[in-house]
């Protein structure tokens, strides 16, 4: 046989190897599917895929969207240039540069990320993570590494994991940026935020926050994307960027599934 029909029979092989797994994958979606018919994340209706939301649930998600605060990511009712600041923004500017979210923390988000943050229900995070990517496009191509906020080492331990670190996770596979899990730490243990003011909310995480002992040269020069799954006063976010600051940090700014806006913050975490 010559070099070139055993080139030619070689390919016809791989080509029949690449068609066998995706009917195998395809059939086996199919069987999937008829034990765990695909149902909406949030109210269960029976829908066409996994893991998304039925047309009726999607339409309550309350996205933020243009025009915004170019600092906090706030919607505003109208902006007059190309760069609008909130009056939140301009009274008290915050340590990190900028910030985004995908949608309000209301409704439909509220509810799946209750569930995913103290439920652990993760079905809706490959689903979080792609409304980020979009939510965070720029700060995404400004970015060199992606960080989560972190929990302290007692409250990750009851929890069992760290939202925030699934999130970046997540994110990072879809945006192809590499994930520094270790480098931030939470070395005080704070009460929940729930309920508290801005100025308790600041108070109760200062000094929460520190490097991991031989990190900052991971950190230094860097432009780095803090991610969480909720922004409600940004006390949280503040605080983390500032130790990343102080151990060299070019910029730090944020990204979220969700933000609380005026109302939502009741309640928010």
């Amino acid at each position: 046989m010559s070099t070139a029909e055993e080139r030619s029979n070689a390919a016809g092989l791989g080509r029949m190897v690449s068609d066998l797994r995706r009917w195998s994958l395809a059939n086996l979606r199919y069987a999937t599917d008829l034990i765990l018919p695909p149902i909406c994340i949030h109210c269960h209706t029976p829908i066409a895929a996994h893991r998304v939301l039925c047309p009726a649930c999607w339409k309550d998600v309350d996205f933020i969207t243009p025009p915004l605060c170019d600092r906090l990511g706030l919607p505003l009712p109208h902006a007059d240039g190309e760069t609008a600041l909130s009056t939140a923004a301009l009274r008290d500017p915050p340590i990190f540069g900028r910030a985004r979210a995908a949608a309000r923390f209301n409704g439909v988000m509220r509810t799946l990320i209750h569930s995913f943050k103290y439920g652990d229900r993760h079905e809706a995070s490959d689903m979080f993570a792609q409304m980020m990517r979009a939510a965070g496009a720029g700060l995404l191509e400004d970015a060199d590494v992606l960080m989560p906020v972190p929990l302290h080492p007692r409250k990750l331990s009851q929890r069992r994991y760290n939202q925030a670190a699934i999130l970046a996770g997540r994110l990072s596979r879809l945006a192809r940026l590499p994930a520094d899990m270790t480098s931030l730490r939470r070395v005080r243990r704070t009460p929940s935020q729930v309920g508290l003011s801005e100025a308790e909310r600041q108070s109760n995480v200062a000094n929460a926050f520190a490097i991991a002992p031989k990190a900052e040269g991971r950190i230094a020069g860097k432009h780095i994307l803090l991610v969480d799954d909720v922004i409600t006063t940004g006390s949280t976010l503040s605080a983390c960027a500032r130790v990343l600051k102080e151990a060299g940090a070019a910029e730090v700014n944020c990204l979220a599934v969700a933000m609380a806006v005026g109302e939502d913050e009741a309640g928010a975490s």
